[in-house]
């Protein structure tokens, strides 16, 4: 039963993201190639220096312990982790985030909808989910495909498309109007995340800008991407907590929230060797779709059993539906999970 789960989860979530992938021209000549319009647009999006009141330890404390929503298995709150920096976002409010890319409609509903007709119903869901859980403020966010998993080889042969800086700050624009965060998820495909992630470096400095990283589409082995489930192992997590945390140093910056995709266990290897900071808030977010017991099993499996800091939950509009009882689940029942979910993610 337990394989049937796990391929079901793969056929889902692995070969339908990757088939929809729309092919672009965009790759390191584009990210260097920026006119004085684009090079405005980020700076207008960067938010100013901030001075944040000092962390209120015992607040914090309480917060954790609700997110634990009662689990009695002694593995909620995570123990020994450490407190994070003045200005973290979690848990004093739950972000929800709209994930997708501009160029394909089918890779999320960030890209499907027009711009202002997705800011709406973002709106709609965050008030959704502020009406589900009154006590927990929600901070609206934008979840952005910035490395995107190709079907196309490239010149370079790693299988993936870098987007157009262009289009990022196209992003931030849109973030600033919903007064939402930014998230930049990258997907290596044969490429690898020491690679990758500094390359986004000028938007990761912003305080706004978060990072996600996906192993599905990591191909350590050389497969191509779609063919098979990639992998993380704890040391690229560790990587890239620190170079973010570093950033957020030298740049005087509020923590770094910092998404890991999860729905089998081989995604992410040797998890209890994953080390926190107090620059980054670690998200170990349930990535599967399907029917709503696939998702409670993805959730209890992968996620709840094998604790980090965080956790995340994603919704799909369309995927979630396809098998009976077609149903997507609802905020209300999301929150019924053990810990409480506080990154949630549509697509």
């Amino acid at each position: 039963m337990k394989n049937i789960f796990l391929s079901t989860v793969f056929m889902l979530s692995s070969l339908g993201l990757f088939s929809n992938c729309t092919q672009t021209k965009s790759g390191v000549k584009d990210s260097k190639t920026k006119t004085a319009a684009n090079v405005q647009a980020a700076e207008d999006t960067s938010t100013a220096k901030v001075v944040y009141p000092p962390l209120d330890k015992k607040l914090y404390d309480s917060l954790m312990k609700r997110m634990a929503h009662g689990d009695t298995t002694g593995k909620w709150p995570v123990k020994n982790t450490p407190y994070p920096l003045p200005g973290a976002i979690l848990p004093f409010k739950r972000v929800v985030a709209y994930y997708g890319n501009l160029y394909a409609k089918k890779m999320g509903i960030l890209g499907e909808l027009p711009p202002n007709e997705m800011l709406a119903k973002l709106k709609g869901e965050v008030k959704h989910w502020e009406k589900a859980d009154p006590q927990v403020p929600v901070q609206p966010a934008l979840h952005y495909i910035a490395v995107v998993a190709s079907g196309n080889a490239g010149k370079d042969g790693k299988y993936r498309n870098r987007m157009p800086f262009k289009q990022i700050d196209s992003v931030l624009v849109l973030a600033k109007k919903a007064h939402a965060i930014v998230f930049l998820d990258v997907q290596v495909a044969l490429s690898n995340i020491h690679t990758e992630l500094p390359l986004l470096e000028k938007y990761l400095m912003m305080p706004q800008v978060h990072f996600g990283m996906d192993p599905e589409f990591s191909m350590k082995d050389g497969s191509l991407p779609g063919k098979k489930i990639g992998t993380y192992d704890a040391a690229d997590v560790n990587y890239v907590s620190n170079y973010l945390a570093g950033l957020v140093k030298k740049y005087n910056l509020p923590p770094k929230i910092l998404i890991v995709h999860r729905f089998t266990k081989k995604m992410l290897t040797n998890y209890q060797n994953i080390k926190l900071h107090p620059e980054i808030q670690l998200v170990i977010d349930m990535d599967g779709w399907g029917e709503p017991d696939l998702k409670e099993g993805t959730w209890r499996y992968f996620v709840h059993n094998e604790p980090v800091q965080f956790t995340g939950f994603k919704l799909f509009y369309k995927n979630d539906i396809k098998k009976a009882p077609h149903h997507m689940l609802t905020p209300e029942e999301v929150l019924k999970k053990k810990p409480y979910p506080m990154y949630i993610q549509y697509q």
